[in-house]
C-alpha cells in the first residue's frame, strides 16, 4: 500500500465508500467496519487498523469522506492523545484493550497531568503511586482536567520513586476513572463555562498491566502525549461539527458531538475569533479610524503567518517525521494572534465589550472573547515552556540554569505536603 500512487489510493478508498457507507448503521457497527477496513486511521500501522499511510495521504482520503458525507472514526477529545500514546508506548494488550473502543468511540478520556503546584513545571508532580501488593495505590490531585466527568479512562503522571531527580520518578498510567477511589469537580471559569475539572485521589487502584512504558519512564510518554497536544493546538485544528442528513449514524454522531465537544463550545473564542473582525470593524464604523485600520492589519498579518508557519510544521510531518518541538513554535504563535485578537476586539467594542449577555456586543460572544483568550498562554503549556521547549531544542541554546534536576525529588522544596 506504501508504493501505491495518490490516486491509486485515491479510487480505492473512493470505491470503498461507495460500497459500503451505509448512514442507516449504528454509529458503532460503521465505525466497527472502517477500524477493520483500515480506512478510518490509514496512517496508522496495518496491525492496528490502520494501512501505514503518511499524513498527508490520510488527509486526501479525509478529503474522501467529506465529498460522500461519511462519518469518520471518533476524533474528539482526549481519545486521540490516548490513542497516540499508546501506539508510540502502550503493550499489546493495552493496544488490544484500548484502540478500537476509542475509534467506535465507545470510551472517552481525559489527561492527568497538571497539579496545584505542578502546572508548567509538570515534572514536579507529587500524585504518588505506590506499590502494595500486587497492585498500584494512587493518592493526590490534579487540576485542569478536561472532560474528566464524563471519562471512563484517564492518561496519569504519577510519582513512583523520590529518591531520583525529579524527571526520573515518574511513570505513566492508564487509570480507571470510574472507580469508588476517584472523584472528580467541576471548576467555574471566569467566563461562565465549566470545562476543567479538579480530580482527588484516594486509595484509587491500578492494575500492574496499566502501566504504560516502564517504571521511571513517565516523562518520555508524557511528552509524546505533549507533542502530539500542541500539534493540535496550532491554530490548523477543525472541530467536528454535526449535521442534519436523515439516517441512523448521523443522528447518533450529532449525540455524540453535542456531547463530547460541550466542555470545548467556547475554544473559538480562546484563539481570538479573527474571523470577526473586519465586519465588527464594518458594523463599528472603525473601519474608518486608521489607527485601528493598522491594528487590523497587523492582526490578520500575525494570523496568516501563523497559519503558514503550522502549515510548513504539519509538511514537515506528512514526509514521515513524528510531532516534535516545533509544535511549540505553533502554539506560541497562536498566543500572540489571541492576544492581538483580543486587543483589536477591545478597540472595536470600546466598553461595551465589558458587558455581558444580550446587551454585549454579539450576545456576549465579544466579552467571551477577552475573558478566554488569556487560557491560550496557559493550556497546554504557558508560553515561557514553549519558549524554553524552542531555544532548547530548536535553536539548541544552552539549557536554564536549574537547581532541582540533579538531586532527589524528595529534597526539592515544594509548597505542596506529600
Amino acid at each position: 500500500m506504501s508504493d501505491s500512487t495518490e490516486e491509486e489510493i485515491r479510487s480505492e478508498v473512493r470505491a470503498w465508500l461507495e460500497a459500503n457507507w451505509d448512514p442507516d448503521l449504528s454509529l458503532v457497527e460503521w465505525r466497527m467496519k472502517l477500524a477493520d477496513s483500515g480506512w478510518g486511521v490509514p496512517t496508522w500501522p496495518a496491525e492496528w487498523y490502520g494501512k501505514g499511510l503518511s499524513d498527508a495521504m490520510g488527509r486526501m482520503i479525509d478529503d474522501e469522506f467529506e465529498r460522500i458525507g461519511a462519518v469518520t472514526v471518533a476524533r474528539t477529545g482526549i481519545r486521540n492523545l490516548a490513542a497516540a500514546t499508546l501506539l508510540a508506548h502502550g503493550t499489546q494488550m493495552q493496544k488490544e484493550k484500548f484502540l478500537l473502543r476509542i475509534l467506535t468511540g465507545e470510551d472517552t478520556w481525559c489527561q492527568l497531568f497538571s497539579e496545584p503546584g505542578s502546572g508548567s513545571d509538570l515534572a514536579g508532580a507529587t500524585t504518588r503511586a505506590d506499590m502494595k501488593g500486587n497492585k498500584w495505590i494512587i493518592n493526590g490531585q490534579k487540576v485542569w482536567t478536561t472532560s474528566a466527568h464524563h471519562a471512563q479512562y484517564g492518561l496519569l503522571l504519577a510519582r513512583t520513586d523520590w529518591e531520583v531527580p525529579k524527571h526520573k520518578g515518574l511513570s505513566y498510567f492508564v487509570l480507571d476513572i470510574e472507580q469508588p477511589g476517584v472523584t472528580v469537580q467541576p471548576l467555574r471559569q471566569m467566563n461562565g463555562h465549566a470545562s476543567f475539572n479538579q480530580v482527588f485521589f484516594t486509595d484509587a487502584v491500578i492494575e500492574p498491566e496499566f502501566q504504560v512504558s516502564e517504571l521511571g519512564d513517565g516523562w518520555k510518554v508524557a511528552t509524546t502525549t505533549l507533542m502530539n497536544e500542541r500539534r493540535g493546538a496550532d491554530g490548523l485544528r477543525k472541530y467536528a461539527k454535526a449535521t442534519e442528513r436523515p439516517g441512523r449514524a448521523y443522528k447518533e454522531e450529532a449525540e455524540e458531538i453535542a456531547h463530547q465537544l460541550e466542555p470545548y463550545k467556547w475554544y473559538p473564542q480562546r484563539a481570538g475569533r479573527v474571523d470577526l473582525v473586519m465586519q465588527r470593524a464594518r458594523d463599528t464604523g472603525k473601519i474608518n479610524d486608521p489607527a485601528v485600520r493598522q491594528e487590523i492589519a497587523q492582526l490578520l498579518i500575525l494570523s496568516k503567518t501563523t497559519e503558514w508557519t503550522a502549515r510548513r510544521a504539519r509538511a514537515a510531518q506528512e514526509q514521515g517525521g513524528p510531532p516534535g518541538p516545533e509544535g511549540s513554535l505553533g502554539k506560541l504563535s497562536a498566543s500572540n494572534v489571541a492576544r492581538k485578537a483580543a486587543l483589536v476586539h477591545t478597540m472595536l467594542s470600546g466598553a461595551d465589550a465589558m458587558l455581558t449577555g444580550a446587551d454585549s456586543p454579539m450576545d456576549g460572544v465579544i466579552a467571551e472573547i477577552l475573558v478566554s483568550t488569556p487560557a491560550t498562554s496557559i493550556a497546554g503549556g504557558t508560553d515561557e515552556i514553549q519558549r524554553n521547549i524552542i531555544s532548547e531544542r530548536v535553536l539548541k541554546l544552552p539549557k536554564e540554569t536549574r537547581f532541582d534536576t540533579d538531586r532527589p525529588f524528595r529534597e526539592v522544596p515544594r509548597n505542596i505536603v506529600e
